[in-house]
């Protein structure tokens, strides 16, 4: 029973890493460039959505909250990429890493300015509740982290697999020049990219002050998961999915069954060797660029 508790902490964690690196493969897929802002925006869709619910700021309904956290968002990433990331539009990708970089830096002290550096608490329904399977305990924050996780990775994974728009997306992230004379809007198609990822991380962060308390150093969640988009296949929507319950399932078990610390390194070492050893990820598959 302890086995499978510890599981099943270990995979509703993983399924918030998992939603946080398909924020990082979605901003991959439509650009080639990686965001390493996107726990903090993580971060900034769960104060948003506290400042909309909590009693002490507005008390909106929590299921008007959460809809309502998930358009600000969308709106945020696509804003961003109007104003400030179209300006980098054909230059090195390594302008926009520095740049994400530099942006997470801000959004965590304008979250501390707004909602302060001690922890809160969001007044979720989700974590109101548990449920009790023989000796195993099930939070309903835990159950709807793992399926809504689930459900979002096949809808993105459908969307860029089935749509015009997800093929577009990805022709312009294989060759921007190149999809530009075939017509697509392709600084459009990358502004849209950037308000979906913008709505992921709210439904992440949402579901993350769900289980527990935040601060403005939650946006940090984000490097472990960019490690678990590195261990899944950085272009992969599933294999983000599945390098996050890794991530997830790894530190539980490291921290009960190793000494004190090895569960902060367990999900680096794995990336590590997997960086050695298959370098493209686990799940990730190799292809030729083409439009």
């Amino acid at each position: 029973m302890e086995v499978l508790q510890l599981l099943i902490s270990g995979l509703a964690n993983g399924c918030v890493y998992g939603l946080i690196a398909l924020g990082f493969v979605l901003i991959y897929k439509a650009t080639e460039a990686v965001n390493f802002a996107q726990g903090d925006f993580m971060m900034i869709g769960a104060f948003v959505s506290l400042g909309l619910t909590n009693a002490e700021y507005m008390n909106l309904p929590f299921w008007v909250a959460a809809p309502l956290t998930i358009s600000i968002m969308a709106v945020f990433g696509y804003l961003l990429d109007l104003f400030v990331l179209r300006h980098l539009f054909g230059q090195n990708q390594t302008a926009v890493v520095i740049l994400t970089i530099a942006m997470g830096f801000v959004l965590r002290f304008v979250a501390g300015i707004i909602w302060g550096h001690e922890p809160q608490t969001l007044e979720s329904p989700l974590a109101l509740g548990d449920i009790h399977i023989g000796g195993v305990v099930l939070g309903l924050a835990d159950v709807a982290i793992i399926i809504v996780t689930f459900l979002m990775t096949w809808f993105l994974y459908q969307f860029f697999q089935r749509t015009k728009l997800g093929l577009a997306m990805q022709a312009a992230s294989q060759n921007q020049m190149a999809a530009y004379f075939m017509g697509i809007p392709v600084k459009r198609v990358q502004g849209l990219i950037w308000g979906l990822s913008g709505a992921t991380a709210a439904v992440a962060g949402i579901l993350f002050a769900s289980k527990g308390a935040i601060d403005p150093n939650a946006g940090l969640l984000g490097i472990k998961a960019f490690a678990a988009a590195v261990i899944g296949g950085f272009g992969s929507l599933p294999g983000a999915l599945a390098g996050g319950l890794i991530v997830g399932v790894i530190e539980p078990f490291a921290a009960r069954y190793f000494p004190a610390g090895y569960s902060q390194i367990a999900p680096y070492a794995l990336l590590l060797a997997v960086l050695i050893f298959r370098p493209h990820g686990l799940f990730s598959q190799v292809r030729v660029k083409k439009v």
